[in-house]
Order: C-alpha cells, then sequence, then structure tokens
C-alpha cells in the first residue's frame, strides 16, 4: 500500500481551512444564538447544564465544513445531492434550536433529506457477505438498496442526535469516527471520500475548544443531525465498497457508540410502551452520570470506547490478519461497558425519581450534591 502524496496534502488543506474557519466562525454563531434567542435553557433533569448555554453551533461546523468542501472537493452529482440534503438539515436544526419542532416534523423532513442524497447516486448498492462459508463474495441488495440506504441514513443522522447529551461528546465522537473513516479512505486512495471526511474532521476539531465542559455553545440540533448526516452519507460513499469478507461489520464497528445508544434507546422505549422518539433520561451518557462519573469521565469513557472501535474498523478494512479476534475483542468490549451501564441501575433508579420533582427542585438537589461532591 503506498499512499498518494498529493493527496496527503489536499487533504491537510482541508482539514485546515475548515479547522481555521470553525475557529473564527464559533463565536461569531455564539453571539448570533444569543441574539436570535437560540439558547438551551435547563428545563428538565435531561440537561447536564445548570445555566442557559447558546446553541446552533452546528452552524459555524457547517459552514466550515462547506468552506472547506467547495474549495477543494469536485462536486459531482453525488455530493450535490449530500450537500443538498446537508443544507436541509442545518435549516431544519436551526429552527428546531429556536422553536423546538415535533418529532414526528423532524423524522419527516430527516427522510426527505435522505432521500435527496439517495436520488442522486448515494445509494448501498452491495453488501460483502457476512456468510464466511459462502462462494460468493458480496451480496446485490437490488430493490432493498434505496429503503436500506434510507434507514441507514436516517438512523445515524438520530443516532449521533442521540448521543450530544454531554459537553463535547457528539463533537469528539463524531471527530474519532471521521478520523478513523479518513484512514480507510486513505488506505484505498479514495480521494473525493476521503477530502470531504477531512473537512469534516477539521469542523469537528474547530468546534471542540469551544464546545469542552464547562461549554461556552452547544452544537444543538443544527449540528449533531448535520454530523449524522455526514457521516452517513460517506460511509455509503467509501466504506460499503469493499467486498472482503467480513468488511461488511466495518461501518458497524467504525459508528459503534452512537448506533449502541440509538438502538438500545428505542428498544428500552419500546418495551415501556412509549414511542421510539420520546425524549428521557436512559441513554448511555446519563447512565455513566448516574454511576458517579464526572461529565468529563463520562466523556472520555465514550473517547476511549470510539477509539477502540475506530481501530478495529481499521484492522478489519486493512488486512485479513486476526480480523475475526479484533470484531470479537471490540463486541466484547462494547458489550461489557454496556451491561455495566445497564445493570448498574441503583443511582439510575434514583435518578429518574428526581426527574419526576418540578425543575426547580431538580436544579436545588443537582447543585447540593454538587457542592457535597466539593465541586
Amino acid at each position: 500500500m503506498q499512499l498518494d502524496l498529493d493527496l496527503i496534502w489536499m487533504v491537510l488543506l482541508a482539514l485546515g481551512v475548515s479547522l481555521a474557519a470553525t475557529l473564527v466562525l464559533t463565536p461569531v454563531v455564539r453571539r448570533l444564538a444569543i441574539t436570535v434567542g437560540a439558547v438551551d435553557v435547563p428545563k428538565d433533569s435531561r440537561r447536564m447544564h445548570k445555566k442557559p448555554i447558546p446553541t446552533i453551533g452546528g452552524l459555524a461546523i457547517f459552514i466550515g465544513f462547506l468552506v472547506s468542501v467547495l474549495l477543494f472537493t469536485e462536486i459531482d452529482t453525488q455530493m450535490r445531492g449530500i450537500l443538498m440534503g446537508s443544507m436541509i438539515l442545518v435549516v431544519l436544526g436551526v429552527i428546531d434550536d429556536i422553536m423546538d419542532l415535533p418529532a414526528k416534523l423532524k423524522f419527516v423532513v430527516q427522510f426527505v433529506a435522505a432521500g435527496i442524497a439517495v436520488g442522486h447516486g448515494c445509494v448501498i448498492q452491495t453488501l460483502s457477505n457476512p456468510n464466511l462459508f459462502s462462494q460468493a463474495p458480496y451480496l446485490n441488495l437490488g430493490w432493498l438498496s434505496i429503503p436500506v440506504t434510507l434507514l441507514w441514513i436516517v438512523a445515524l443522522t438520530n443516532a449521533v442526535n442521540f448521543i450530544d447529551g454531554l459537553d463535547g461528546l457528539a463533537a469528539g465522537v463524531s471527530a474519532i469516527s471521521a478520523g478513523t473513516m479518513l484512514v480507510i479512505a486513505l488506505m484505498y486512495s479514495e480521494s473525493s471520500v476521503a477530502v470531504v471526511i477531512a473537512a469534516l474532521l477539521g469542523a469537528c476539531l474547530g468546534f471542540l475548544p469551544f464546545n469542552f465542559n464547562p461549554a461556552k455553545i452547544f452544537m444543538g440540533d443544527t449540528g449533531a443531525t448535520f454530523l449524522g448526516y455526514l457521516l452517513a452519507c460517506m460511509s455509503v460513499q467509501g466504506l460499503f465498497k469493499y467486498y472482503a469478507i467480513v468488511s461488511f461489520a466495518v461501518p458497524f464497528v467504525l459508528l459503534g457508540l452512537p448506533i449502541f445508544d440509538i438502538c438500545f434507546a428505542f428498544l428500552r422505549r419500546i418495551a415501556h410502551g412509549k414511542s421510539p422518539m420520546t425524549a428521557d433520561r436512559s441513554h448511555m451518557h446519563h447512565r455513566l452520570i448516574d454511576m458517579g462519573f464526572s461529565q468529563k469521565q463520562a466523556v472520555a469513557i465514550a473517547y476511549v470506547i470510539s477509539a477502540l472501535l475506530g481501530l478495529s474498523a481499521v484492522v478489519l478494512a486493512s488486512t485479513n490478519t486476526s480480523r475475526a479476534l479484533i470484531l470479537v475483542g471490540a463486541i466484547v468490549v462494547v458489550g461489557a461497558v454496556g451491561l455495566k451501564v445497564v445493570f448498574n441501575t441503583k443511582k439510575h433508579e434514583q435518578a429518574l425519581k428526581d426527574e419526576e420533582k418540578t425543575p426547580v427542585a431538580a436544579a436545588a438537589a443537582a447543585e447540593k450534591e454538587e457542592t457535597a461532591d466539593g465541586h
């Protein structure tokens, strides 16, 4: 495997421009958010912050990304569809961060955005065969390619949005996933995918200094849905093409943390007779907090899990050696953490009881707990 030096330089330029643009734009967007009233006020126990924080920070991420893509990427038909869909989601996100739109409406618009990308050729046409004993190296999805791609894009769009509950969590996990996808794209000389993902990585890195705990600004639905959508679309472009025996698992391993969280959330809500789109305080990051971890510790745990999964994805995509072992190891690590979080319910149950309190009482209890901890 020989890396293309010209591609490396282009990737570095795309990353640097998006990083610099996002660094400059985020304070501007923060002031804009305060002006238009796009401020997240802590009104329930799901929110981890104790004071109002400006949101729509995803607008800075999107603009920084877009500037870099327009400068360094050839906009073909598929990329045009992806950008059009992302613009729709960003507009939706800005409105939602200001007005709090109904979940059903957002869900419909997400399918519209996904449909635009699919209509422009962003489609999962084949999957590598998960059957280790089959002679066929890959499976042709046929007419299923369109619904499968739509579900993949919408599911991942919401998955990243679901984990956006702690300072720096969604941006950091997205950056790790984008960095992993970039390495795989460079390994296979997927130049168009590599440059776009580099721009996305740079935008995430440019936003993180303002989003680390204590956050100065949140990305809001504006940023979370955009990041999920882009990661989903670019995984279709760059990860579902390889026909090696277990590479079907690469995108699922690479994006394992948000996928695990959304699957667990949906199953939990359905089991309790609730709508899958109903917000609650039972996501993985909430449970980590209820187990006694601080925000920074919980985010660090999520980063480590994402990095381990990313490393596993690179190994799965690059070599036949020990693929199955690495995959099993990654599943065991994530499964062990997941089981620990799920079954350690003592503090979580108390947190759910606190959720029934009035917002004022819940905030007072949280402040008292912080004081007792010496923070």
